[in-house]
């Protein structure tokens, strides 16, 4: 067994990083499908919750893999890892689906408060009581563990929506609850796309088969010979959704310029290694942190993914501290922009510094820190990483745009492939 460690910290992630680099290459293409269950990921990285916060970056765990196998034999892997920045970068090009998407999900709470049958069906689903053995040991294994398999992810978003009916957004929105490391775009374009929404008119049906093929074994033991109950009523055809279509391609924003000079450095979950971000040579003269982890949903943030996003956030500024010799400043989430003035002001800063943040429920609050932090003088600058800036432009239609680009830009940043 291999139950994973889940510590929120850098030095935990490039631990896990160094144990599972070598089973990066043709190990991790032959057994990633199957779920063993959550006492035994020995066949995942389970990275993915260090890498959604940048704890460590994409471009690290990519270097990896690469720095012992070739990417054709690391190809699968490193295709992982790039499908986050796929899904990032498209709705980038594309920040209505996330407007879109809360507004889905909040019509489909407002259906609930009037709908008392969908509010039953919607609890046992989140409950774990739908009478689906397997559904129902993966919603209770996601509240209690913040995580789930990939492939699991993918059977859950069918059945939800297939076989139980269910609103997308809702699922969508229990997912984003949980999971240690959901970010807007991966979420929720993956379940657009299970729907049929994100590529027009292809979706995903989960198969008896195939749940028996990759996960019986684990059921087998955990449930014991009744754990097949229930997958005789999965849904046997899986037409797309109706529902809004994709938008027209926007432009991104070319990224701002860094300043020269001192600089306040303003940290928060979307990016929380600045030693690899900050150019060369920065002065970082004050440090100052706000966390937004229960902004992610009306109903807030589970246990384990409050709890990673929170611990993560507190070990990356007291790394912060250590590295520049001063006190960080704690910022206040719920009067946010009136704290970081305040904090500007006692440090006499005019230009702070921030990771970029990717379309989700941190931009809002530091896009509108920004605005007001110009009517009095100072500047904010949204620091883009090398990884977005060279991987973005790709995804702009589906993955195999990015996929077949995948060696030039690794390449291009300076990565053996």
């Amino acid at each position: 067994m291999t139950n994973p460690d889940f510590t929120p910290t850098r030095a935990a992630g490039l631990a896990r990083m160094a144990k599972f680099q070598p089973s990066m290459g043709r190990h991790y293409s032959s057994t990633r499908n199957h779920d063993l269950g959550p006492d035994d990921r020995s066949n995942l990285s389970v990275l993915s919750p260090w890498i959604r916060h940048r704890l460590i970056t994409e471009q690290e765990v990519a270097a990896a893999a690469l720095s012992r196998f070739a990417l054709s034999t690391a190809e699968k892997f490193v295709q992982e890892v790039c499908w986050r920045t796929y899904w990032k970068g498209w709705l980038q090009h594309r920040p209505k689906v996330w407007d879109d998407y809360q507004d889905s999900r909040d019509e489909a709470f407002a259906d609930i408060d009037n709908n008392s049958g969908l509010r039953t069906a919607y609890t046992e689903a989140i409950e774990g009581r739908t009478g689906i053995a397997v559904f129902d040991a993966w919603a209770q294994e996601l509240t209690r563990t913040g995580y789930l398999a990939n492939h699991s992810r993918m059977w859950f978003s069918s059945i939800w929506i297939y076989t139980l009916k269910l609103p997308w957004a809702l699922g969508a929105d229990f997912f984003l609850q949980h999971l240690m490391d959901a970010d807007a775009a991966s979420n929720t374009l993956s379940w657009r796309w299970t729907a049929g929404l994100h590529t027009q008119g292809k979706t995903y049906l989960a198969r008896a088969s195939n749940i028996e093929k990759y996960a019986g074994e684990r059921f087998e033991v955990e449930l014991g010979p009744d754990w097949r109950a229930g997958l005789e009523r999965l849904a046997n055809i899986a037409p797309p959704l109706n529902g809004k279509g994709n938008p027209g391609l926007g432009v991104i924003p070319l990224a701002d310029e860094v300043p020269r000079g001192a600089v306040a450095l303003l940290l928060t979950e979307e990016d929380l290694h600045p030693a690899s971000l900050l150019p060369d040579g920065a002065k970082v003269t004050a440090i100052a942190g706000a966390c937004f982890p229960h902004h992610r949903s009306p109903k807030g943030a589970g246990v384990s993914a409050a709890s990673f996003t929170e611990g993560a956030f507190k070990a990356a500024l007291s790394d912060c501290e250590a590295a520049h010799g001063m006190e960080a400043t704690l910022l206040n989430t719920s009067d946010f922009i009136a704290s970081v003035l305040a904090w500007a002001k006692t440090t006499g800063t005019k230009n702070i510094v921030t990771g970029e943040p990717p379309i989700g429920w941190v931009k809002p609050h530091l896009d509108a820190l920004k605005a007001a932090l110009k009517d009095d003088g100072i500047t904010l600058t949204y620091i883009r990483r090398d990884w977005d800036e060279a991987f973005w432009p790709h995804a702009k239609k589906g993955f195999f745009g990015l996929k077949k680009k995948m060696p030039s830009v690794l390449a291009e940043l300076g990565l053996s492939v």
